[in-house]
């Protein structure tokens, strides 16, 4: 089993939405994590599609312990090992590759595999996953897909994870689903702020999202 632990569950359940983010500067890491805190989101996915991805959530783990840390895009075992070595607390994949999942069992280091048909959910249930990514959301027909796609597993207690189109206009659509722990918010961090090292733009973008959630 890959299983999630509760307080890993609970935690994203509560903060709603992970902002989703890659780092050219590993200079940046540190203070983005804090803007992001600082606005009200307390989890992140930080993918591994940069040079410096590895050694800023070195940075991110070692000094920013309020954060809920998640690593995404891991496409091999090697990477799997690197990022429990560095501190994640949890790992997340675009899609559903069983030696990835495999890797994360034997270090237990949780994992959430993407998924996007029911055949790629049953693949990910057959190696013990019960929160998975759900990946394109948006490309693949949003909340009414996640519906219909997820209904014959109900009773299994899978919990979904989406990403992909995701932004505050839609968000709260997600988040109602009750088999739906969390969403991915590529949107909050905007690249051009992080460029101008403008924390107190990435902190507002943050604090938008937070509050429409709870107006919503």
């Amino acid at each position: 089993m890959v299983e999630f632990p509760n307080e890993i569950l609970h935690r994203l359940k509560t903060t709603g939405v992970v902002a989703g983010f890659s780092v050219e500067n590993v200079a940046h890491a540190v203070p983005l994590a804090k803007a992001l805190i600082a606005g009200g989101i307390t989890a992140i996915e930080l993918t591994l599609r940069t040079p410096a991805a590895m050694a800023g959530l070195i940075e991110i783990c070692g000094q920013v312990p309020e954060m809920l840390v998640g690593v995404g895009t891991i496409l091999t075992p090697a990477s799997v090992r690197e990022v429990k070595a560095a501190g994640a607390d949890f790992g997340v994949a675009p899609g559903m590759n069983p030696r990835v999942i495999r890797a994360a069992q034997d270090i237990a280091l949780p994992f959430a595999p993407g998924i996007a048909t029911p055949s790629d959910l049953e693949a990910a249930i057959e190696l013990g996953c019960r929160f998975v990514k759900f990946f394109p959301a948006e490309a693949m027909g949003g909340v009414r897909y996640l519906r219909s796609m997820s209904a014959p597993y109900k009773h299994l207690g899978i919990q979904y994870f989406p990403l992909g189109g995701l932004n505050a206009d839609n968000m709260s659509e997600y988040l109602a689903e009750p088999n739906v722990a969390a969403i991915g918010g590529s949107w909050i961090v905007k690249q051009e702020l992080v460029e101008r090292e403008d924390w107190d733009g990435i902190s507002a973008r943050a604090a938008e999202v937070i509050e429409k959630l709870q107006q919503d």
